[in-house]
């Protein structure tokens, strides 16, 4: 049985209809498209899954989807704005952060909800904020300095390229002669299906 629900995602009013047992995970995924949330292991333990509700990381796998009606709900598809890159997402891209990127849709929302809370997380509140999201690919290291960065970013309106470029010594090409917009998700996971 089907039953015809409206949700609030990524800043849009979407009805679908979808069986009376799905989670929000496989409301999203199978009924809706959005693949960037990754179903890992279905009881909460991985934190593949993370999206935001209400601006507050939680995990989809075991979220019934009638519990997500009238919240808003933001996939790691929902960061980017016009397509452009949220600067969490540059920041993973720059440091190296995503490596298989089946783990990295549900951090990059978590750290989303930290940053909202605390733009100036030490790595001791950002190691705590990520505990519910595992990774068996970069020894989370990458992560953390990804997430340091983009709080920086936010809170000083500095490109994460500069930021990179300055920490590590690197030379980029300069933030102004950026593309105005190119593709979000290019090694964030968020094209990961």
């Amino acid at each position: 049985m089907k039953d015809v629900i409206t949700l609030h995602i990524n800043g849009d009013e979407v009805e679908v209809g979808v069986p009376t047992h799905f989670t929000l995970l496989e409301t999203l995924r199978y009924a809706l498209g959005l693949t960037g949330s990754k179903q890992g292991c279905d009881k909460g333990d991985c934190g593949a899954c993370t999206v935001l509700l209400d601006g507050r990381p939680h995990l989809a796998c075991i979220m019934p989807v009638y519990e997500a009606i009238g919240r808003q709900i933001t996939t790691v598809e929902g960061l980017a704005e016009r397509r452009v890159p949220h600067p969490l997402q540059d920041a993973f891209d720059l440091c190296g952060a995503a490596q298989c990127g089946f783990c990295t849709p549900g951090i990059l929302c978590s750290a989303y909800g930290l940053l909202a809370e605390n733009p100036d997380p030490s790595r001791d509140e950002i190691r705590q904020a990520l505990s519910g999201n595992l990774c068996r690919c970069t020894g989370y290291t990458k992560i953390f300095e990804a997430v340091e960065i983009a709080a920086e970013s936010l809170r000083t309106g500095t490109d994460p390229r500069d930021i990179v470029a300055e920490r590590y010594d690197l030379a980029f090409p300069s933030s102004s002669m950026r593309p105005a917009e190119h593709t979000a998700g290019s090694s964030t996971g968020a094209s990961h299906a």
